[in-house]
């Protein structure tokens, strides 16, 4: 069973709670059948890695881990602060994603 989620690969969203809270970032995925998305330089954690053919010396790289999708909220075209999303029919009779905050299209 799939949801339908407020936020898409390539949406702004800011940080709500937890260890990143107050960040923002660009989504890079979205892990719908885990509610999770993975944001540009938020909740960063230290992964080991073995020597391989990318890094012959290995070592401990910081990468991005997963956040649940009920910490973020996408920011407002318009003011760039953090907003609702509702869903709206649009002139085209195409279901579109808008700002609660300034009614502003999310794009």
């Amino acid at each position: 069973m799939s949801v339908k989620l407020h936020i898409k690969k390539g949406d702004t969203v800011y940080v709500n709670a937890g260890n990143s809270k107050g960040q923002s970032g660009k989504v890079l995925e979205v892990l719908v059948a885990k509610e999770r998305a993975i944001v540009e330089g938020v909740n960063l954690i230290s992964k080991h890695t073995k020597p391989n053919a990318q890094s012959p010396q290995g070592g401990i790289v910081k990468q991005e881990a997963a956040i649940h999708i009920s910490n973020l909220q996408p920011l407002d075209p318009k003011s760039g602060k953090a907003t609702r999303v509702g869903r709206k029919l649009n002139e085209n009779g195409k279901l579109v994603r808008y700002s609660k905050k300034s009614g502003e299209e999310i794009k």
